[in-house]
């Protein structure tokens, strides 16, 4: 197994909204950029945002107009289900790169992204912009029919998504687009399927009798991509179910994986951030408790692969 160290939990200066607890705890996605750590929730309209290091509390940023039901079904139905944040290097659009929080695309309603521009020091450089992937995420259900994208890490000239396979009928997969295509429709604000390369169909394995499926990705310099993975007992990709277990491994720059160890707690990963540090590959991780009223926590992990 791979050893984990809690360094915090997610908690907020002030809630995102009146009534809403003063933490994050549906983390789904997680980039650290300079000297801050940049979250989205899955049951949330904005951006939380923390210090690095240290303890204190972060705050929010909002990405969407508009207000959440507090009931959670009705939250649930309605809310944008952001499951993945990625960096954007520098471009033509974004001379310091971006952030680009992309949805799930399980329901009609949740195909809405935001891309948020970044300073050189990593702080945030402008007002967030939404983006249309109505059209792509139609395409891909095409190909994969249960639709559930969680991890997006940018690997050389390519943007790989990662598709979740839990419950009836899912698949995981690795989806490839076309760097220079995604970052044109950044412009238009509508993500369409023109960028699509290739979609590939993998199998991760079981926890417990329960299969792996993608939650997260993020890149490494070499063109590998570390992605997290969990067993969720759910009957389909929108219904949350009992955890089995959690992994953490290594897409090679082909899209192979290469190596999967468990973690040594029993949480949800959701979201990671991979770095290279003395010659060894190091994580941060962020975990869903599928209980509002539980913060989010964030672990460290080193890998036993090197960097």
């Amino acid at each position: 197994m791979i050893p984990t160290t809690r360094r915090r939990t997610l908690t907020l200066a002030a809630p995102e909204a009146p009534g809403r607890p003063a933490h994050v705890s549906a983390a789904s996605g997680l980039v650290r950029a300079g000297d801050w750590l940049y979250v989205v929730a899955d049951d949330a309209l904005h951006l939380a945002v923390f210090p690095a290091a240290g303890d204190a509390p972060g705050h929010t940023v909002r990405l969407f107009p508009g207000e959440l039901p507090a009931g959670h079904a009705e939250r649930k139905a309605a809310k944008p289900d952001l499951e993945a944040l990625c960096r954007l290097g520098p471009s033509a659009s974004f001379a310091h790169g971006a952030l680009l929080a992309l949805p799930s695309g399980s329901t009609p309603a949740r195909r809405r992204a935001s891309v948020l521009p970044l300073n050189a020091d990593g702080t945030l450089a402008g007002e967030p912009r939404t983006v249309d992937c109505t059209s792509l995420y139609v395409q891909l259900e095409r190909e994969l029919v249960a639709l559930n994208v969680e991890g997006a890490a940018v690997a050389g000239k390519r943007l790989r998504l990662l598709n979740r396979g839990n419950g009836e009928g899912g698949v995981d997969a690795l989806v490839d687009l076309d760097l220079d295509r995604v970052l044109a429709s950044l412009d238009v604000g509508e993500m369409g399927p023109e960028a699509v390369r290739t979609v590939r169909r993998w199998e991760l394995g079981e926890a417990n009798g329960v299969r792996l499926s993608f939650t997260d990705a993020s890149p490494l310099p070499d063109g590998r991509v570390v992605f997290t993975a969990t067993a969720e007992a759910s009957r389909d990709r929108v219904a949350d179910g009992p955890l089995k277990g959690s992994a953490v491994g290594v897409l090679a720059p082909d899209g192979t994986p290469v190596y999967l160890d468990a973690v040594d707690v029993p949480v949800k990963l959701e979201g990671v951030d991979a770095r290279v540090e003395g010659g060894r590959v190091h994580v941060l991780l962020v975990a869903d408790a599928d209980d509002p009223s539980v913060p989010a926590p964030l672990l460290e992990a080193a890998l036993p692969v090197p960097g």
